[in-house]
């Protein structure tokens, strides 16, 4: 049995281009942790936005195996007997499981704030944002309602002059002024002579 060996060039070529990517693998490595590989523009409250959405879930979840439970119709006497304790064991397991399932969607709900009127809700905001400026997000969250009730509400406050809008931060932060101050009732009006 004879064996041909390649000519000497193709040898060398495959041994050339094995050591040539041993020496990128270790360039790579030496230089990952210099290299930022994020994007520049990314923003930070997609993490936020990812908990949030993710509660949302969870609460719908919640709700769905809730409904599927109650419309868990099981008739015992249809049951033979072998089965029918198992069957109640299944039933009273589903009751423990609805009763937390409950319990925790009524820890979640009471983050919320009850229903307020436009008047309410912009008194409540413009107490907020007094001590310090806020963003949307963190009045959104604040307040417990949606992004775009939030975004809505903070526009009409700044269309009114309630609030000033800092465009030099992104996200925007709002801070109250001196008219939303008078609405609150942090400042007497001052009379104008016409």
């Amino acid at each position: 049995m004879l064996v041909e060996i390649p000519e000497l060039e193709v040898i060398l070529g495959v041994i050339t281009a094995f050591v040539v990517g041993i020496l990128a693998l270790l360039i790579y490595n030496k230089l990952k942790p210099y290299v930022n590989l994020k994007p520049k523009n990314q923003d930070p409250g997609h993490l936020e936005r990812l908990e949030y959405y993710e509660r949302q879930l969870i609460d719908m979840k919640i709700r769905l195996d809730a409904l599927d439970i109650a419309d868990l119709s099981i008739k015992p006497d249809e049951l033979s007997g072998e089965y029918r304790g198992m069957e109640e064991k299944v039933v009273k397991m589903s009751q423990e499981k609805l009763v937390k399932k409950m319990e925790i969607t009524d820890i979640v709900n009471d983050k919320r704030m009850p229903n307020l009127g436009y008047n309410d809700a912009t008194s409540h905001v413009l107490r907020l944002i007094t001590d310090k400026s806020m963003t949307s997000r963190d009045i959104q969250i604040t307040i417990g309602r949606t992004r775009e009730h939030t975004s809505r509400l903070m526009k009409k406050l700044f269309e009114d002059g309630f609030v000033k809008r800092n465009t030099n931060t992104k996200p925007f932060t709002y801070s109250i002024t001196e008219k939303g101050q008078r609405k609150v009732g942090l400042l007497k009006s001052t009379p104008t002579i016409v």
